[in-house]
Parts: structure tokens; sequence; C-alpha cells
């Protein structure tokens, strides 16, 4: 293993998201319009295959933290970019739905065993204090792999097929990567850390209603990633090629999506969530009511992209913030329930598809969206403290939920070891050995990874 610094390591994170987020799960529906008129397949049995990915993300989810444990970072980034380049690859030759419903199920899984091995990795080679500026960049990655995704429709036009070919040899390129780059290393808790707190203890309240939010998040924007490119083909009349600036639109404003997130939790995150959440339905509502002219289309994906990755990352801190010392869950928890949701909206909207056409359907997944907007201020915002104070409120943000995730005996964030200060000199003079000796123990979890993996 080759040792990376923490801004080299968000780099390979960010690419290996984008290979398993952006290339394997959400390009689907950019080549969904050439993929069904070439396969002849219907909107319901789209519906039905764009499901399955997201099925298997969960699946593959729920068991990610016992493969990592025990398989470590390394292996597990690698089996996942594998199942990447066997989807992909089953993708590119499919000859039917069953072929093709093989190979995005596969991709689901590639998907699923990502972020956790990247998780893994982050805990032993990063900092405490970087890991919310790490996670962003690693989680801009999904963006960026949308965004790679445009040139193969913009002039490959018809061949899907060789797109799906190479993004199966750019993820085995990000299987090598992963290989050579992450540690063997298995998820690091450092010893100091108080075990987190039982499950009767737990904010029960809390943890559904973000899961109910998300799962419902999930369910509306299900319409726009599987089949937004297809209305415009079907409805509006566009050449294919012109879906290419809708995912392009979704990927560039996507990039925006952590900064809102974060602007989010420092001022009220349920106005926050009923904006994003109604921007989101208000894309739906555009695309469906203005198909067949460009401009308006793409301003419907801008719209779409911002809300979708403002709100995923709104989640995301929550889960962290309601789930301190639980590693394996806080981060995955709201995604499991977003997953859920696409999942069991995707054959829905097919299924209207089907019987009322795609603007009728797309109209009443913004109905359902504007409605759940309209319940935001039961989303769970901040944990309420007996004794907030000015501090308290400026401890918002990403790398604070982070700073929270691992706690004390105290109940206080634990912080990274620090190396001996200047006024500590002439105590460390007059005992040397010791002191070396409680920086060697103090180096900190990313250090001991690195000198283990060697």
């Amino acid at each position: 293993m080759k040792s990376l610094t923490s801004t080299r390591f968000a780099i390979l994170g960010a690419a290996l998201v984008a290979i398993s987020y952006g290339l394997a799960r959400f390009a689907f529906g950019l080549f969904v319009p050439q993929i069904r008129d070439a396969l002849e397949l219907t909107p319901y049995a789209i519906g039905i295959i764009g499901a399955l990915p997201l099925i298997s993300f969960l699946l593959s989810t729920v068991v990610a933290p016992f493969i990592t444990d025990h398989l470590g970072a390394r292996n597990t980034a690698v089996l996942s970019g594998l199942f990447g380049v066997v989807g992909l690859g089953l993708i590119s030759q499919a000859s039917g739905a069953l072929m093709l419903g093989s190979g995005v199920f596969a991709c689901g899984i590639c998907t699923g065993l990502m972020m956790p091995a990247l998780s893994a990795a982050m805990q032993a080679m990063v900092r405490r204090s970087l890991h919310g500026r790490v996670s962003s960049v690693m989680n801009a990655g999904t963006s960026i792999g949308v965004i790679v995704a445009v040139p193969t429709v913009l002039f490959m036009v018809g061949a899907w097929r060789l797109a799906y070919l190479s993004f199966a040899i750019c993820t085995a390129i990000g299987v090598i990567a992963a290989w050579w780059f992450l540690p063997s290393v298995s998820r690091i808790v450092p010893s100091n850390a108080a075990p987190p707190p039982p499950l009767p203890e737990l904010p029960w309240s809390r943890l559904v209603r973000l899961s109910l939010f998300s799962f419902v998040m999930g369910f509306v924007s299900s319409a726009y990633w599987i089949f937004a490119p297809d209305l415009v083909v079907t409805l509006g009349g566009l050449p294919p090629a012109s879906t290419g600036w809708l995912w392009l639109a979704v990927g560039i404003a996507g990039l925006g999506g952590a900064v809102v997130a974060d602007l989010a939790d420092r001022n009220n995150p349920p106005i926050t969530h009923a904006l994003m959440l109604m921007m989101l339905a208000a894309s739906l509502a555009l695309l469906a009511a203005s198909p067949a002219q460009t401009p308006l289309a793409a301003f419907s994906a801008l719209v779409f992209g911002l809300a979708y990755m403002s709100l995923t990352g709104l989640y995301l801190m929550t889960g962290i913030r309601l789930l301190p010392g639980r590693l394996s869950v806080g981060p995955v928890l709201p995604f499991m329930a977003v997953s859920l949701g696409q999942a069991t909206g995707s054959p829905v909207v097919g299924g209207l598809v089907n019987a009322f056409g795609y603007a009728t359907a797309f109209s009443m997944f913004a109905a359902l969206g504007i409605l759940v907007a309209i319940l935001s201020p039961f989303y769970p915002g901040h944990i309420e403290q007996a004794d907030e104070d000015a501090e308290a409120e400026e401890d918002t943000g990403l790398q604070a939920a982070y700073d929270q995730q691992l706690q004390n005996e105290e109940g206080e964030p634990l912080e990274d070891p620090e190396e001996p200060q200047e006024s500590q000199e002439s105590q460390e003079q007059e005992a040397p050995a010791e002191a070396s000796a409680d920086t060697a123990s103090e180096e900190g979890p990313a250090e001991h990874a690195r000198q283990s993996a060697r």
C-alpha cells in the first residue's frame, strides 16, 4: 500500500464514488431511451429494472459493515469494484431484460459496498478533524460521475453498449487504484472512545421521522432519476443526445449541494428541508410541463440536482448526529431509506406512465413532494440541549457532526491527539523516555493504521 495524504485520499475517494455511484448507479437513467428502444422494453419493465440496483444496494449496505470488518477496507473496495466491472460489462452486452437486470443488480452491490469501505479507510488514514472536509469531497464524486457520463451521450449517440464498456474499463482502473492505495485495516475506533448509547436510549422518534422523510424523498426523486431522459425524448420529441444536457445540469448543480446542506445545518434544518423538497417537486412539474424546450428542461435538471444533493447531505448530517458512536449505521441509515424509497417508487412511476402517461405521472409525484414539504416542521433538527449557549449553537455543519460521532466518557467530542507543545519542553527534557513513549502512543489512529498496513 502507498501512503496517502488527506488531500490525495479525498481525491481517490471521490474518483471511486464517481465510478460506483455516478457511473454504476445514476447513469442508467441517462441511457434509458436508447436501451428501451434497443431491447423493446415497456416503461413498467424499465421501472422494475430501475428498482433492482436500489434493492441490491440496500442488501449490500446491510452486510457491508460485517464484510468491511472481516475483509478490511482495501479488499471490500476491490470487491465492490469487481461487482461494478461485472455489472457494467453485463449491461454493455445485454440482449434482454434478464441480462440487463442482472447487470444493474450487480452495479447496486458495487454502490452499497464502496462507501463503507471508504469510510473505514478514512477512519484509518485521515485525522478526525478533517473528516468533514474529506467526506464532502468524496460525496461530490457522485456529481462528478454523472458529469463524466454526459459526453458518451452527446458524442456517442446510439452507442450505449460502447459507453457501458468504457465505464467497465474505468471501474477496472479504479479496482487497481483501490488495491494499491487503500489500507487493509478494518474500521478503527480509538480505545478511549465511549461506547455508543444502548438501543433503548436512542432517539427513536427522531430516527423514525428522519427515515420517513428520507424514504419519501427517494420515492419522489425516483421519477427523475429513471424516467426524466425518457420523458423529454418520448413526450417532448427531443433527440436522445439532448438528454446529456439534463445530466450535465444535474451534476453541475449537485456540486453545490454539500454547501447548501452545510448552510442548512447552520440555520434551520426543517425550513431548508421544506425549501429543498419543494424545489425537487417543482423540477418534476417543470419538466412535465415543458419537455420540448431544452433550456427549461435543463433548468429543471439544475433545480433537481441542487435539491437532491442538498437533501442527501442534510440527511447525512442528521443521521450522524442522531447515532453517535455508531460509525457503521449513522451515515448510511438515511441513504438506506432513500434507496428503499427509490426502489419502491421506480416501478410505481413506471406503472403510472403506462396507465396515464408521463405528464400525469410526474405531476402526481410532484404533488406528493409538495405535500410532504408542508410537513417539514416535523423534520428532526438539532438535538435540544438542556443548557444551550452560543458556542453550542455554532457547533454546526458536517465537520461538527463528525466531531460528535465519537465521544469520551464525559460525553464530549473525542479530540485528535496533539503533539507536545513547546511549553512542555522542560518536562520533556526531564523525562525524555516517558515523553517519547507518550508521543508514540498518541500518534493517533491514522498513523497507527499506516504503520500496521506497511
